[in-house]
C-alpha cells in the first residue's frame, strides 16, 4: 500500500502543471512567469499572474511613468476565450537619479502582478497562458529585452507556491486613502498641492513624490514640502517643455515602505502662462535660421489661434520641401491643360483631398496615441509595407507619364467611363497623394504646431491639422481661382508632351528615395527585392497594355514571378546590419538617454540630431549645415558630443523623448548645455550660421 501511495504521489507531481513557466536568464535579468490561485482555478475565484524580474546588481527597470528617461515594462497576454487580464498592479517605485536626470523604477527583486477574471466555463483541458513581455533594463547603458512565456494550469488545481511573492507585491502597491483630500492648482511654473488626511505617523516626515502622468512635472527638480499640522503643502516644479496638460492628475506619496495614491483635479485649470501652447510656439525668427532662446521655449502662449497660424504657415512652406515637388509637378501639368471652369472644380477637389487626408491621418495618429502607442508625425513611413506601397504607386505614375500605359486602359470599361464623367476624382486623389508624400517632411513652423496639436483636445488638434492642409493646398487653389494669375499660365501646345515625359523623372527619383528608405529599414536584400518587384511590375504593365491575350498572360506571369521572389524577402525581419541605423560618420554616435546624461554630467555639451531616413528635410540638413567644415570645427573646438537619434523604424524611447520636447516628428535639433535645465531647440531647416551662433553661445568648456 505504501508503494502504491508513493506511486500516486509521484504521478500527481509529474502530471500537475507547474505554477511558473521556465525562467529566462540574461546577463542583466532573470525573468519568470508566475501564477497564484489560492482557492483553486475556478470561475469566481481569484487568479493572479505576474512577471517576476530579478535584476543584476545596480541594474533597474522602470515604473509606468519612467521619469526623465526609460520605458515602462509592457505585458501582452494571450488567454483562453472569455478570460480577461487587468492592468499591472504596479508596486511603489523608487527614485533613481542619473546625472541631471531622475527616473522612477525598481532594482533587486520585482513582481508585476495582474488580476485575471475567468469565464463562467473553463476549457476542458489545461488553462494555457501565453505572455509576450518587453522591458528596458539600464545601468550606465540601456538594454532592451523581451521574453515569450508559456504556462499551463489545470482547472480546479490550487496554485499557491508563490503566495508570499504575490502578497508582498500587492502590499507594495500604493493604496488610495478614502479620507485624503487634495486641493491643487497651478501657480506660475509649479503645481501647488494641499493634502489632508495622510497617515498620522507621516506628519513632519519628508515624503517622496512620484507623478503618475508622464511629461508634466520636472522630475529632477526637488519638491518643496512643508507641514502645517496635519496638512502637507507641496510645490512641484512643472516641466518647461511640458507636452501634456491633463485635467485630472495622479500621484504617489511614499514614506519608507508605505505608499498611498492620490487622484485630483486642478482648481481653475491650467494657468495660460504655463500652458502647453507656450512650449509649442516658436519665434518667427527661427524660420529664418536664428535659434530660439537658451531654454528652447517660446514666448508666452497665445493659444489655439497661434497654433492654427503656425500650422497654416507650415503648410505653405511645405510646398517648397523636396518631398512634395513630384506632386506639385503633376498639378502644374494639370493646370495648363484645364479649362477655367475645370480649374475651379479641380481646386476644390484637390483642397478637399488634402484637408480630409490630413484629418484622417491625424485622427488615426491621435487614436493610436490614445491607445498607448509611442508614435509621431510621419509614423506611416516607419512601416516597410507603406514604403513598398508608395514605391509601387510612384513607379506606376512614372510609367504613365512616360506613355507606357494610360490608367483608363487598365481599368474596366465601366469604371473608366464613370471616372471620365467624374474628373474631379483625379484632383481629389492627387490631394490624397500629396499628403502621403508630404507627411514625412517637417517645414518651418510645423514642428511647434504639430507638437501642440497632439496635446490639445481632439477637436482643437484636428483643427490644427486642417489648417496645415489648407496651407498646403492654398498656392494651387489661389492659382486656379484667381483669374489674373490663371491668365499668366502658358497655353496648351506640343510642349506639354515633353513636359509630361520630363515630370516622370522626379517620380523615379522619389522611387529611388523610397528604395533607399526600405534598405535602411530592412537591409540590402530587401532593397534588391523591391527593385526586382518594380521591374516585374513595369514589365507586367507594359505587356498588359499591348492588349492581346498572349501579352496579358506574360504580364500576369511576370507579376506573379516578381511577387513570388520578392515577398519572402520583404516580409523578413531586419538583420543586425539593417535595423534602420544610419551611418554615423564625422564623429557622430548613436543617441541614448544614458549617453546624453553621462556627457552632461562630465561637463560636455550635447547636440542631438533626431532624424529618419524617410525625412528628406533631415537629409538636406545632414548634407548641408551639419556637414559644413566650420560647423564641424566648432563642434570639435567646443567638445560638443554629437548624437544621432534614428527614428527610421519605430522606437518608443525616441518617441517619448520627442514628446518631452513638445515635438511629434522629425527633424528636431536639440542643443544641451551642462547646468541648463532645458535644451535649446534649433529650427527645422538649419543654416550653418544658425548652428554656429548656437554653439558660440555655449558656456566655456574645460579642455
Amino acid at each position: 500500500m505504501n508503494r502504491i501511495l508513493l506511486f500516486v504521489a509521484l504521478a500527481l507531481a509529474v502530471l500537475t502543471p507547474p505554477a511558473s513557466a521556465a525562467p529566462l536568464q540574461t546577463e542583466y535579468t532573470r525573468t519568470e512567469l508566475l501564477a497564484h490561485a489560492p482557492q483553486g482555478l475556478a470561475p469566481g475565484q481569484p487568479l493572479w499572474l505576474g512577471l517576476s524580474i530579478r535584476h543584476a546588481p545596480h541594474w533597474h527597470t522602470y515604473w509606468k511613468n519612467p521619469g526623465d528617461s526609460g520605458l515602462a515594462t509592457q505585458l501582452n497576454w494571450t488567454l483562453p476565450e472569455g478570460a480577461q487580464a487587468d492592468d499591472i498592479r504596479w508596486p511603489a517605485p523608487h527614485k533613481l537619479p542619473f546625472g541631471p536626470l531622475l527616473n522612477y523604477g525598481y532594482e533587486g527583486e520585482l513582481l508585476l502582478p495582474v488580476a485575471v477574471s475567468l469565464p463562467a466555463a473553463l476549457p476542458s483541458g489545461d488553462f494555457v497562458v501565453k505572455l509576450s513581455a518587453s522591458w528596458l533594463v539600464c545601468r550606465e547603458s540601456c538594454i532592451p529585452e523581451q521574453g515569450e512565456y508559456l504556462l499551463r494550469l489545470r482547472p480546479g488545481a490550487v496554485v499557491d507556491a508563490h503566495r508570499a511573492a504575490f502578497e508582498a507585491a500587492l502590499a507594495a502597491e500604493p493604496q488610495p486613502l478614502a479620507a485624503a483630500r487634495v486641493q491643487a492648482r497651478v501657480e506660475g511654473q509649479a503645481l501647488a498641492l494641499r493634502v489632508q488626511g495622510l497617515p498620522p505617523a507621516w506628519q513632519g516626515q519628508t515624503l517622496a513624490y512620484f507623478a503618475v502622468d508622464p511629461g508634466v512635472i520636472d522630475h529632477a527638480q526637488p519638491e518643496q514640502q512643508q507641514w502645517q499640522g496635519d496638512t502637507l503643502q507641496l510645490r512641484v516644479p512643472l516641466n518647461p517643455q511640458r507636452s501634456e496638460s491633463p485635467s485630472a492628475l495622479g500621484a504617489v506619496l511614499r514614506q519608507g515602505d508605505e505608499a498611498v495614491s492620490l487622484q485630483f483635479s486642478l482648481s481653475g485649470g491650467w494657468d495660460p502662462a504655463a500652458s502647453v501652447a507656450s512650449v509649442g510656439a516658436t519665434r518667427a525668427t527661427s524660420a529664418a535660421g536664428n535659434a530660439p532662446d537658451a531654454t528652447g521655449s517660446a514666448p508666452a502662449a497665445t493659444g489655439l489661434a497661434l497654433s492654427l497660424l503656425l500650422a497654416f504657415l507650415g503648410g505653405l512652406l511645405l510646398n517648397l520641401m523636396p518631398c512634395v515637388f513630384p506632386v506639385l509637378s503633376l498639378k502644374a501639368l494639370a493646370l495648363v491643360r484645364e479649362e477655367p471652369h475645370q480649374r475651379h472644380v479641380g481646386a476644390a477637389a484637390y483642397t478637399a483631398g488634402v484637408v480630409l487626408s490630413f484629418l484622417a491621418l491625424a485622427g488615426l495618429l491621435l487614436l493610436l496615441r490614445a491607445g498607448g502607442d509611442q508614435i509621431g508625425w510621419g509614423f506611416q513611413l516607419q512601416q516597410p509595407a507603406v514604403v513598398i506601397g508608395l514605391a509601387l504607386l510612384f513607379t506606376l505614375i512614372a510609367l504613365n507619364l512616360f506613355g507606357v500605359f494610360e490608367f483608363g486602359n487598365l481599368a474596366p470599361g465601366s469604371l473608366a467611363g464613370w471616372r471620365a464623367r467624374q474628373p474631379w476624382l483625379d484632383q481629389f486623389a492627387t490631394g490624397v497623394l500629396a499628403v502621403a508624400v508630404a507627411s514625412p517632411c517637417t517645414a518651418p513652423f510645423m514642428g511647434a504646431a504639430l507638437g501642440a496639436a497632439l496635446t490639445l483636445p481632439a477637436a482643437q488638434g484636428l483643427a490644427v491639422f486642417a489648417a496645415l492642409g489648407f496651407g498646403l493646398a492654398a498656392p494651387y487653389a489661389l492659382l486656379a481661382l484667381w483669374p489674373p494669375l490663371a491668365q499668366r499660365l502658358p497655353r496648351p501646345g506640343p510642349w506639354m508632351a515633353r513636359l509630361r515625359t520630363l515630370l516622370a523623372f522626379p517620380m523615379l527619383a522619389t522611387v529611388l528615395w523610397l528604395a533607399w528608405v526600405l534598405g535602411m529599414q530592412l537591409g540590402l536584400a530587401a532593397l534588391v527585392a523591391l527593385v526586382a518587384l518594380l521591374l516585374a511590375l513595369s514589365l507586367a504593365v507594359w505587356a498588359w497594355s499591348q492588349g492581346t491575350r498572349g501579352w496579358r498572360a506574360l504580364a500576369l506571369a511576370a507579376l506573379a514571378l516578381g511577387l513570388w521572389w520578392s515577398l519572402p524577402v520583404l516580409r523578413a525581419e531586419p538583420g543586425d546590419a539593417a535595423a534602420g541605423a544610419q551611418p554615423a560618420g564625422e564623429g557622430w554616435q548613436a543617441w541614448s538617454p544614458q549617453t546624453q546624461a553621462e556627457a552632461l554630467a562630465a561637463g560636455r555639451a550635447v547636440f542631438v540630431d533626431f532624424t529618419a531616413a524617410w525625412c528628406i528635410s533631415c537629409q538636406f540638413n545632414k548634407r548641408g549645415a551639419l556637414a559644413d567644415a566650420q560647423v564641424l570645427a566648432d563642434f570639435e573646438t567646443r567638445r560638443v558630443l554629437k548624437l544621432r537619434a534614428d527614428w527610421t523604424r519605430r522606437d518608443a524611447v525616441i518617441s517619448e523623448e520627442l514628446r518631452r520636447l513638445g515635438r511629434s516628428g522629425v527633424p528636431v535639433y536639440a542643443l544641451y548645455a551642462p547646468g541648463r535645465a532645458q535644451p535649446q531647440l534649433l529650427p527645422e531647416i538649419l543654416s550653418a550660421a544658425g548652428v554656429r551662433e548656437a554653439l558660440a553661445a555655449l558656456p566655456p568648456t574645460a579642455p
